[in-house]
């Protein structure tokens, strides 16, 4: 398993592991949650059963009634009696400024009970979200008419309802804080990491290119080789591996862009690329021969590298690679299409092939992609994705950069 498949695994893990520990207190909070509703509604039976006795029960000794009133008044939450009219006949636990306005204030629109006034608007959302909250408690007096108890949750009910749902989310706020802020923190580090190595790359690279190109020229003037084919093409690796020394050394530093022609910088790579690739793949450039980029040479050169590896290691026996150079009039942009005939990407892995890490090869780092992306999209401010790939009908790879060249719009 490598390295990006074992993390995917560990996160799918934890996340699992999460979504139990969710799951686990949503459902006791629930269990509590019920357990207590059904505790209040106990307790409002028993305010509905004192307070019809209160009204029955006419020949009843003082110590008696004071218990009863005890009863009735231990009730917390909210309610309201009503008859069968809606008609409210008694309240608890309700706003005193709008349950016992002085009469003096009183008017046609609020009429009065008891001796007490109310505000009627007020007490008809209050009993419309008791409705919608509890089926009410019946009260049937001896004379047959039914009074009608409706209440609604307390406020510990009503807090310990949404209290897991805050709960999760402050700690998973608080998780995604704390991993943002370690994951820059190592990702930082690596960067460090990566710079100093590749800087210290491109240094003991040096002296042996150094000294393989004193030894090229030694040859020369020995076998008076100046024009032989094979000190040429050694001549070619040794620049080429100069210019590797100089993309390290240009890692954590900033490229200096100038503009080219992106035919021509594609174009002089891939005859460089295809004489040491596989006689059985064909390489082909198209595309528009004058449209110009900034870009960095070097660096642009590995990203070109990187796809041309890619597509050859996709390609197995004979296949066929083109690069194709579009301009988009529209954006002012260049794509850079990278086509092979290879065994194709499935569209899961899209985005996966970019991380650091992942390769299908036994023998490979998977920092290629990656690296590539970073030059592409830091470097040269561009983007590259897959445009369009299918397993076994080959791959598409896109660069998008910003032409340099200046458009004039057209006169009539």
């Amino acid at each position: 398993m490598n390295p990006y498949e074992q993390k995917r695994r560990w996160k799918f893990l934890l996340l699992a592991f999460a979504m139990v520990i969710a799951a686990a207190s949503l459902w006791y909070s629930y269990y509590l949650v019920k357990n207590i509703s059904v505790s209040e509604r106990t307790r409002a039976e028993v305010w509905a059963m004192s307070t019809k006795k209160i009204v029955e029960i006419e020949d009843i000794n003082d110590e008696f009634l004071t218990y009863i009133y005890s009863v009735r008044d231990s009730l917390t939450m909210p309610a309201i009696l009503t008859d069968e009219q809606d008609s409210i006949i008694y309240w608890k636990g309700l706003d005193s400024t709008k349950t016992n306005i002085p009469q003096e204030a009183a008017t046609i629109e609020s009429p009065v009970y008891n001796q007490k006034t109310y505000d009627p608007v007020y007490f008809k959302m209050q009993l419309n979200e008791m409705k919608l909250q509890h089926v009410p408690i019946v009260i049937t007096k001896d004379n047959g008419e039914k009074w009608f108890v409706y209440y609604k949750d307390s406020l510990l009910l009503t807090q310990l309802r949404v209290f897991p749902y805050i709960q999760l989310t402050v700690v998973a706020l608080f998780l995604l804080v704390a991993y943002t802020v370690f994951s820059s923190s190592r990702r930082s580090e690596q960067n460090l990491v990566w710079v100093g190595l590749a800087k210290e790359t491109a240094h003991q690279l040096g002296t042996p290119i150094s000294s393989l190109m004193a030894w090229i020229e030694l040859l020369k003037s020995k076998f008076n080789a100046e024009e032989d084919p094979l000190i040429l093409e050694m001549e070619n690796d040794i620049t080429r591996l100069e210019m590797v020394a100089d993309r390290f050394s240009k890692i954590g530093s900033k490229p200096v862009l100038q503009s080219h022609i992106v035919f021509d910088v594609v174009k002089d790579y891939v005859n460089y690329f295809k004489v040491r690739a596989s006689d059985k793949i064909k390489f082909e450039v198209s595309g528009d021969t004058e449209v110009e980029a900034l870009m960095n040479v070097p660096l642009f050169d590995w990203v070109v590298e990187n796809l041309l590896k890619n597509a050859v290691n996709a390609i197995e026996g004979e296949g066929r690679i083109e690069v194709r150079v579009i301009e988009n009039l529209v954006k002012e942009q260049v794509f850079i299409d990278v086509v092979d005939t290879g065994k194709g990407i499935s569209r899961l892995k899209f985005e996966t092939i970019f991380q650091p890490g992942y390769t299908t090869r036994k023998r490979g780092w998977g920092l290629g992609l990656s690296l590539t992306r970073r030059i592409v999209e830091n470097y040269h401010k561009g983007q590259i994705f897959v445009k369009d790939s299918e397993p076994g009908k080959g791959t598409t790879m896109r660069i998008i950069l910003k032409s340099s060249t200046q458009y004039e719009p057209a006169t009539a």
